[in-house]
């Protein structure tokens, strides 16, 4: 399993397609942080945590809310990586480097908690679970992005329809074709908008959630979902 300090190679770099994924990301990253400023009205007085930035910065879409977020000084950017090399591109956002597990901040530290492309990556279905309500413990609002499973590319392989099969023939097939690290659940497990959906029911709390999606070509690329404190 991947510690803390090892850089992660989420991106499949080298790979023909990765500057046409790039694109979409990039665009994609744009409509889902368009939705989320839309959704919640931030303030420069929002607090807001950005949970799984990235220490990549070769890619034009890595931490892209960083780049983007119209607020950085009232921004909490955290991740298991070590992140402290992007202290001096993004000098107003406060970075921290964080364990794996329970989050290491108080109840509601946070007004707002921004989640994008992590939950496909912390384990079986019960680890996404805790992992949600996790966040929803830490703020009062909280929006998460994940690529959607039925995407005929996935997009950390970047092969074509093999995620389609149940769970344990893609690692078989994975593991077949090298890719043993995305053979592990805890390193991949992928969504659909149902089970995205799902993962927050019986967080306490009284909560508003709402799913929605990216397209590309006019099919459902990546899944955002997002819910409010009542």
């Amino acid at each position: 399993m991947q510690t803390m300090t090892e850089a992660i190679d989420y991106f499949s770099k080298g790979h023909p397609l990765t500057r046409l994924r790039s694109h979409h990301a990039w665009k994609a990253r744009q409509a889902m942080l368009d939705k989320f400023l839309d959704v919640f009205q931030p303030t420069a007085r929002t607090r807001v945590l950005d949970l799984g930035v990235t220490p990549d910065t070769t890619l034009p879409e890595s931490n892209h809310f960083e780049q983007a977020y119209p607020w950085p000084q009232s921004l909490t950017a955290a991740s298991i990586e070590d992140v402290a090399g992007l202290r001096d591109r993004f000098p107003s956002v406060n970075f921290v480097q964080i364990p794996p597990g329970p989050l290491p901040f108080a109840d509601r530290s946070f007004d707002l908690v921004f989640c994008s492309a992590v939950v496909e990556h912390v384990g079986s279905r019960t680890q996404q679970q805790e992992f949600v309500r996790e966040l929803l413990r830490v703020a009062n609002g909280y929006f998460i992005t994940t690529p959607n499973r039925w995407f005929p590319l996935e997009f950390h392989t970047l092969l074509p329809l093999i995620h389609w099969l149940p769970q344990a023939q893609h690692q078989r097939l994975l593991r077949g074709l090298g890719k043993t690290f995305w053979a592990q659940t805890d390193n991949l497990n992928l969504l659909d908008a149902h089970t995205l959906g799902s993962l927050a029911d019986g967080a306490p709390g009284t909560w508003h959630h709402h799913l929605e999606v990216v397209r590309l070509m006019g099919w459902p690329s990546n899944l955002m979902a997002w819910g409010q404190r009542r």
